[in-house]
């Protein structure tokens, strides 16, 4: 991408009256794939290795339903403060700009959840601590989002959102190799990843030096009411957003399946030992960063040159679908690899143009880190719903509760993610 590409070309929302960013468009776009990168690195080290790991300690004989709680707290809360803090980064009129505060702030708060996960001597005490984690995540995440609406132009829109996607499964690789020599350190295992996370959203935060403050004048002021209120967005109206976010759900009731119970699966079903399924789950974030990669890249330019979005989505849950069968019936170290590659190539292609159609369909530009934040519900929820029903799944015919394979059938045969592309061709305002 050229450096002289500006962000002034981007279409500004309209309504806020803030003034044009001056950053040129290469560095934002470098500052935001760090610190989304790294952000990610917060989260997923302790999703992939570091949850799984404590809560072995502190309540083995129960550990997957325990894992289950404390990640479906986790999300609870991740799919109200996305919203949440994306209304009020709209309205934030500082004079350090309207996304940095809350940039800064969710990097602080993260890093702090991640201490008190670190120091958890209870099951109760670290689901709080994974609580405040995500608070504090997610703060971030809503905050980086709108970055994309705010400063790309349409035109790169996908190209953006493809380099941004790839992030997530770089950050699974660096956190997984990451824990592998803080296995023995409870503290470091969580606080490590915590303090990344600020470092790299710090970064972002010195580049965004030109962040305009919003124009209070141009939304209506904050109140708890309308920000409930906010959470329905008539379909009746907007039913382009409404396919959007019912796709984003089905698609991300698979995605869960998948990424929270690998070292698990390779304790329970590939026999393995703690630090030999840790590596496990290491190596299968490399093999996922390289199915993203061809998907997230190559998907993200094809949609650009093409200026399609629906079909690269379509095609990609239907993958996404032929690889959780086959980690349904993976009995092996190789086999559960080869369906990880098939997924990703999927995930890859799909995170590549989502972004991109989510925010051709927004309803108020002048809200896009809200409406965003709204349309974020449709994966932050999954991640609350599967975890609960997850060890009934797990419970099938087992009393052991290791029936991996009921697990991410779920993920395929109840359509999660086949039924997410099929919503998404009723989408009339995006080709």
């Amino acid at each position: 991408m050229n450096e002289q590409d500006t962000v002034h070309r981007a279409a500004p929302a309209p309504a806020t009256g803030a003034a044009r960013p001056t950053v040129p468009l290469g560095r934002f776009v470098v500052g935001l794939i760090v610190a989304q990168c790294l952000s990610f690195v917060a989260v997923f080290t302790p999703i992939l290795v570091s949850l799984s790991v404590r809560v072995g300690q502190l309540d083995p004989g129960h550990r997957t339903a325990s894992l289950s709680r404390v990640l479906a707290v986790g999300a609870v809360l991740a799919m109200i403060a996305n919203p949440l803090f994306g209304a009020l980064s709209d309205r934030t009129a500082s004079r350090f700009g309207r996304r940095r505060p809350w940039l800064l702030a969710g990097a602080l708060v993260t890093a702090l959840g991640t201490l008190v996960c670190g120091t958890a001597g209870s099951l109760s005490t670290l689901a709080v601590g994974w609580a405040v984690t995500q608070l504090g995540a997610n703060a971030v995440y809503a905050a980086l989002l709108a970055t994309i609406a705010d400063r790309v132009p349409g035109h790169l829109q996908g190209r953006v959102s493809g380099a941004v996607g790839l992030t997530l499964y770089v950050a699974m690789v660096l956190g997984t190799v990451l824990a592998q020599p803080l296995l023995g350190d409870t503290l470091l295992l969580f606080l490590v990843p915590g303090l990344l996370g600020l470092a790299g959203v710090a970064v972002l935060v010195w580049i965004m030096r030109d962040d305009a403050p919003a124009d209070r004048a141009a939304l209506p002021p904050f109140s708890p009411g309308a920000f409930v209120r906010s959470f329905w967005v008539s379909p009746r109206r907007h039913p382009d957003f409404a396919w959007n976010f019912c796709g984003r759900f089905l698609m991300f009731c698979g995605i869960s399946t998948m990424t929270g119970y690998q070292f698990y699966f390779a304790v329970d079903r590939l026999g393995q030992s703690v630090s030999a399924a840790s590596a496990t789950v290491a190596v299968a974030a490399v093999v996922t960063m390289a199915g993203t990669l061809l998907g997230s890249v190559g998907g993200g330019w094809l949609s650009d040159r093409t200026g399609r979005r629906k079909i690269f989505v379509f095609a990609a849950a239907l993958i996404s679908v032929v690889g959780l069968v086959l980690t349904a019936s993976a009995h092996t170290t190789a086999s559960f690899y080869t369906a990880v590659a098939v997924f990703s190539l999927g995930l890859g292609s799909y995170m590549a143009v989502d972004t991109a159609l989510a925010i051709g369909v927004l309803p108020n530009r002048a809200e896009a880190a809200k409406d965003l934040g709204v349309l974020n519900i449709g994966n932050a929820l999954p991640q609350s719903l599967v975890p609960a029903i997850a060890p009934l799944l797990l419970g099938i015919g087992s009393t052991a509760g290791t029936n991996y394979t009921a697990l991410y059938l779920f993920g395929s045969a109840c359509a999660c993610a086949c039924v997410g592309a099929f919503a998404i061709h009723f989408v009339r305002a995006v080709r």
